[in-house]
């Protein structure tokens, strides 16, 4: 079954009296044109989002040799090939911070986003079983996704915290807007993968364009460089690259960085939030297909 909509009837059994109600009948058939995101019952259904969640945390660092530090891995080894070329080399500006903290700030949230991005675009068709065989919103199995990147967050941020503490940074006042900042990636993370997740349901070789896709996100992201190397209107202009923002938004609240993205946060919210609604409808009229074809 794909998208469904629930009716009870209640019909009377025969030769009994008209206020004698029968079997309860559940009826789960396709919706029909646009549909609804029927949230409500998305949130019926919280207690399978939170076991899909810890499953697909198991299945990732299950008989792995280094297990979560994995989280902690890339990133540092990224910060570290950008410190070398672009840092020592290329003499890049990191807007009055030390290069290695200002680079991993950026990468926190990048990675964040780039790993929920990917798990949630192969979601579906990674669950082609349970897909099949019981009827719930399928919503659930790319959200599960994305939020199972905020483990490795965290983690990675604690060692962000830790460079911090090395270089003697202390966060500013502007922190308190972090969780802001890290429901942007979130929901710029979850509206992508929508896309790209009912996509993969009919386009199977979408798969082997989400990493070229990443790759491409990322150096259109400020993450080796400044936004501050554009002048303005441009600047806010960039800001349509929803991360942009993020990453910007993450130095300024943690290093204190005098560029504040303001205008630029605002766009990139916008289209955020954009990508998410506009998801979300694509991925509820794609969705009464999923069984039949993944």
């Amino acid at each position: 079954m794909g998208t469904a909509i629930e009716s009870v009837t209640r019909p009377v059994t025969p030769g009994a009296e008209s206020t004698t109600e029968g079997p309860v009948v559940l009826r789960i058939s396709p919706s029909r044109g646009w549909a609804t995101l029927n949230l409500r019952e998305l949130w019926a259904h919280r207690e399978l989002l939170y076991f899909l969640v810890w499953r697909d945390l198991k299945v990732r660092y299950k008989q792995t040799l280094l297990g979560v530090a994995w989280a902690v891995i890339q990133p540092l080894f990224t910060m570290l090939i950008f410190s070398l070329f672009f840092g020592k080399l290329a003499k890049v500006p990191s807007d009055g911070s030390p290069y290695q903290v200002w680079c991993f700030a950026a990468l926190v949230p990048w990675n964040f986003f780039a790993q929920g991005l990917a798990q949630s675009a192969d979601s579906l068709v990674g669950s082609a079983n349970l897909i099949r065989k019981v009827y719930f919103p399928r919503l659930v199995i790319p959200i599960s996704s994305v939020l199972g990147g905020c483990v490795d967050f965290c983690i990675a941020f604690g060692v962000l915290l830790i460079l911090m503490v090395q270089f003697e940074m202390t966060p500013t006042a502007n922190i308190v807007w972090l969780p802001a900042l890290l429901l942007l990636a979130l929901v710029t993370s979850l509206g992508v993968g929508l896309w790209l997740s009912a996509l993969n349901v009919r386009f199977r070789d979408v798969r082997y364009a989400v990493p070229f896709l990443v790759q491409l996100w990322m150096f259109a992201t400020p993450i080796a460089y400044s936004s501050s190397l554009l002048p303005e209107p441009w600047r806010t202009v960039y800001g349509l690259n929803p991360m942009a923002g993020v990453v910007e938004g993450f130095r300024w609240a943690l290093l204190g960085t005098h560029n504040t993205p303001g205008r630029m946060m605002i766009a990139s919210a916008v289209v955020s939030v954009l990508l998410l609604v506009l998801g979300a409808y694509y991925f509820r009229r794609m969705e009464r297909t999923f069984s039949d074809t993944v």
